[in-house]
């Protein structure tokens, strides 16, 4: 897995252009792990994604919920927006039946660590998330599939 140049995302405008160049490449099978503290635009960025693949509803931080579905259609493909933080371990996923969602949908997943991480999956592209004085930077490290399709 190699590891992109940061891309700096200045504002709401850049990440909605950095979300629609994921969505552009995304497939079925596909992880989009977002990391980064609280507040450093996880949501936002996966929000950015989801409006790029078609949803203009409003789609709400699933921090309570833990997995929200989207359709195709509208959507390009189905999506599943999944947020581990309030998981206390990796195990608690397969209380949630996480591999039933994820059958034929994509994945973008916030907090990944909390539910053991998904970097060892070839079709995964993880993005740290940062915030800075003037926006935030991203830095991205794609798996195996991703190489090639790198937003």
């Amino acid at each position: 897995m190699s590891k992109s140049e940061p891309r700096r995302l200045p504002d709401l405008a850049a990440m909605a252009e950095f979300g629609a160049a994921i969505a552009a490449q995304i497939r079925p099978g596909d992880v989009v792990a977002l990391e980064g503290g609280l507040g450093a635009g996880k949501t936002t960025l996966a929000r950015a994604i989801i409006a790029a693949l078609g949803f203009d509803g409003e789609v709400p931080s699933p921090t309570f919920t833990i997995i929200e579905t989207y359709d195709a259609p509208p959507l390009r493909l189905p999506i599943v927006h999944a947020d581990f933080y309030r998981l206390n371990d990796p195990s608690e996923l397969q209380e949630l039946g996480l591999d039933d969602y994820r059958d034929g949908a994509a994945l973008i997943a916030e907090w990944p660590d909390h539910a053991g991480g998904f970097s060892h999956e070839a079709a995964c592209l993880t993005i740290a998330l940062e915030t800075e004085d003037h926006g935030r930077i991203a830095i991205v490290q794609p798996g195996a599939d991703w190489q090639r399709r790198l937003p």
